[in-house]
């Protein structure tokens, strides 16, 4: 399991958390991702792009688990 700390601000949106930890080489590379239904937030496939991570949530695309803190 890979930690995300928040530094800045109360969230982070999904795509950028992607792009930030790497899953995703590019933003709109993430934004496909979300978009075909491959990223699970907290055990739910979430389809929204721009969706606001925050501290205790759990992110896992493609067999990659981020804890959010």
């Amino acid at each position: 399991m890979e930690i995300f700390t928040i530094e800045n601000g109360e969230y982070i949106e999904l795509c950028d958390l992607l792009k930030v930890m790497g899953a995703c080489s590019t933003g709109g590379a993430a934004k496909i991702a979300v978009a075909e239904g491959l990223v699970n937030v907290d055990g739910a496939v979430e389809l929204r792009k721009r969706c606001k991570i925050r501290k205790g949530q759990i992110v896992v695309y493609q067999g990659r688990t981020i804890k959010i803190q």
